[in-house]
């Protein structure tokens, strides 16, 4: 799958101007964000590209502040290169160590995640992963079932093996991201993860103890009554890939429709990851 990026070049004049373009963004496909200190990228796959859509969602924002933005269309042969260029290994809370196959290992931390750069997003760099991951250092999954929607690189997935589940399904509708799942897993000696390449209509009937969701707002929202059926009574829900403002209102709204209560939440540059709780 092809990929057009974005990059966009801001001069906000106030708070969450930027965050507010972004989720414009996300509303019309755009399913990968990176922000950097003078705007951000923007990722979209070129099938759901649309010029006219885009034009309509940024003439709103060209009254609030300045802004500009460069296309770049990235075929899928290239992003070996961009990841091998970009990747540089990660620590995260001095007990997960993330890096790519080309990396030298720290035998030292408790964990220990080889991601093999492809195209698939997900190597823990951006807030919304890197706070996923700590969740599950803060949480139990021993023996537990376990759903991971929109699983990208699997890396939250193969996390939460070597923490102990039982049984993972991951699921990304990406079937790049399928595959690079399935690779990482191989990688990690990981054997109890069953990628499926689709989205919520492939969820199993079936319930986990746990759901894993680091997707963003719109879909997030779209999925909650699904996930809700998917979830044991008491089970728990994480969710990322949104802001804490306006988001994490409207996803907790959303939530508590379908007997997710909210628990608590970590924030890191305005992106939050959210913890919640099924109902007995």
């Amino acid at each position: 799958m092809n990929y057009y990026e974005l990059l966009f070049t801001t001069i906000p004049t106030g708070d969450y101007q930027q965050d507010l373009l972004i989720n414009a963004l996300g509303e019309i496909g755009f399913d990968t964000f990176e922000e950097l200190a003078f705007g951000f990228k923007a990722y979209i796959p070129s099938v759901d590209f649309d010029q006219e859509k885009l034009d309509e969602q940024l003439e709103v924002f060209r009254e609030m502040f300045t802004f500009s933005y460069e296309i770049t269309l990235i075929p899928q042969k290239n992003w070996n290169e961009v990841w091998e260029s970009n990747f540089e290994p990660l620590n995260i809370a001095d007990k997960i160590f993330v890096r790519a196959t080309f990396h030298e290992p720290r035998p030292e931390l408790p964990f220990e995640i080889v991601i093999d750069p492809k195209m698939a997003f997900g190597t823990g760099h951006h807030q919304t992963t890197s706070m996923m991951l700590e969740l599950t250092l803060e949480n139990d999954f021993a023996d537990k079932k376990v759903l991971d929607m929109g699983c990208g690189t699997g890396i939250l997935a193969i996390m939460v093996s070597k923490l102990g589940a039982k049984s993972i399904t991951a699921i990304d509708y990406d079937p790049v991201c399928y595959e690079s799942t399935i690779e990482n897993a191989r990688l990690n000696h990981i054997d109890n993860i069953i990628a499926l390449c689709g989205s919520k209509e492939v969820i199993p009937d079936e319930q986990f103890d746990v759901i894993l969701a680091n997707i963003n707002r719109n879909i997030l929202l779209n999925q909650m009554q699904r996930y809700s059926l998917a979830l044991k009574p008491c089970g728990e829900i994480y969710f990322s890939g949104f802001y804490e403002n306006p988001d994490l209102e409207i996803i907790t709204g959303e939530a508590n429709k379908y007997g997710l209560r909210y628990i608590s939440h970590k924030k890191d540059k305005d992106w939050v990851a959210a913890k919640f709780l099924k109902n007995a």
